[in-house]
């Protein structure tokens, strides 16, 4: 895969699940969420957005189905009950009975702990006294759950014909990682691929990472990517012959522009939608190979140059979001930028991002709205939502 606008083919998304019902006012701001969602309706939302990518003949698969088939084999069910068992937050003995019952579910059980958590309350029965189960109140998590595992992009991402295991950096999201390195070392239709990156590398998420053209990839720099995760990414690209230049992308450090795809996100082989506020303010480090396994860095210079220079194209056409200041602001901040590609010029995106929605149909580019009142209170837009793993190669330019 080595473009974002490609026709997509197969698709890795997570229908919300009881994870999402483990949120509350207490520790909602913890979690990352916004606000409490409506979760039968975010599941509504979110099979509706399902049947958007069906329709257009995309494979849907969902990382619960494809988490427990993995957990199937043995060698992953072990790294599924390590992953979830902190020994230093319940101690030894309570760490080794959770353990030890964990060993002894089926695959969709311990599937179920590891998205949606575990409290003290919900605990096997253990003999003996635990002064930390004695200090947790009973609705305290032993195992975390994990509600942001809807945001699929963040988690991993492929370059080509490798998948990158992202290293998240915030406290509620790295166990994520854990379980999509076991789906892609052990599920029967990942088993063989290769790895970009790895999880234990300097912080990277896929959010950041975004495939301009073949041989070209952006990656964000901010709140959740570092320059040692973005550099560390391009000489693995560049080793594994994925890309000959890499735009790194210094973003604000702010919740509204966590990822480069809340700022901008193509939505055909030449344009890309985009905050207005980041059109003349973005600025890119080009990163190439010297061909002795180093790298040589230029720069910074304004982003949408270093792009189209990088793409080989006279320019990259831009569509703003929204009309105004204030309502390229309000659009943003909904996800007004972060569309999901079906193909060059065919993309979803939220349909409560109206003005945007037009100015894209005004542009050529064929809108699939959906509904993402719910969806949206993790703050993730379509983009986030999904974790292309095929795409057929984009139309060459004429």
């Amino acid at each position: 895969m080595d473009s974002e606008v490609g026709p997509l083919r197969a698709v890795l998304l997570h229908r919300p699940g009881n994870e999402l019902k483990r949120l509350t006012p207490r520790n909602n701001d913890k979690l990352l969420f916004d606000s409490i969602p409506w979760v039968s309706r975010a599941q509504q939302e979110h099979d509706a957005f399902a049947e958007v990518l069906r329709g257009r003949g995309v494979e849907v698969l969902l990382l619960a189905d494809v988490l427990r088939t993995a957990l199937e084999d043995q060698r992953a069910h072990a790294a599924g009950v390590h992953a979830a068992v902190d020994d230093r937050r319940l101690g030894s003995d309570l760490a080794d009975s959770l353990r030890s019952h964990l060993t002894s579910v089926d695959a969709p059980a311990l599937a179920e702990v590891l998205m949606a958590g575990m409290t003290f309350e919900e605990l096997p029965s253990a003999e003996g006294a635990s002064l930390v189960r004695m200090m947790h109140h009973p609705r305290d998590f032993a195992v975390d759950p994990l509600p942001n595992l809807l945001f699929t992009r963040d988690s991993s991402a492929w370059i080509g014909d490798r998948v990158a295991i992202s290293s998240l950096t915030m406290p509620a999201r790295r166990r994520e990682t854990a379980l999509l390195d076991l789906i892609y070392a052990y599920h029967p239709r990942f088993r063989h691929a290769a790895r970009a990156y790895g999880a234990h590398s300097a912080p990277i998420e896929g959010g950041d990472v975004m495939l301009l053209a073949p041989g070209v990839v952006a990656i964000g720099v901010g709140e959740r990517t570092t320059p040692a995760g973005a550099e560390s990414l391009a000489r693995s690209v560049f080793a594994d012959g994925l890309a000959h230049t890499v735009l790194a992308v210094p973003i604000e450090q702010s919740r509204a522009t966590m990822h480069l795809d809340t700022v901008c996100t193509m939505v055909d082989v030449d344009a890309v939608v985009m905050y207005p506020l980041a059109r003349d303010s973005l600025t890119a480090f080009t990163i190439k190979p010297t061909g002795d396994g180093g790298v040589k860095v230029a720069g910074p210079t304004p982003f949408l140059e270093a792009a189209a220079e990088a793409m080989e194209i006279d320019r990259l056409r831009v569509i703003d979001t929204g009309l105004d200041p204030v309502t390229a602001e309000r659009e943003q901040w909904d996800d007004g930028n972060n569309t999901l590609a079906l193909a060059p010029g065919v993309v979803v995106g939220y349909e409560r991002n109206a003005e945007t929605n037009e100015r894209l149909t005004a542009a050529g580019i064929e809108v699939l709205p959906i509904t993402g009142s719910e969806l949206g209170s993790g703050r993730g837009g379509p983009r986030c939502m999904s974790c292309p793993v095929r795409r057929d190669p984009p139309p060459k330019r004429h």
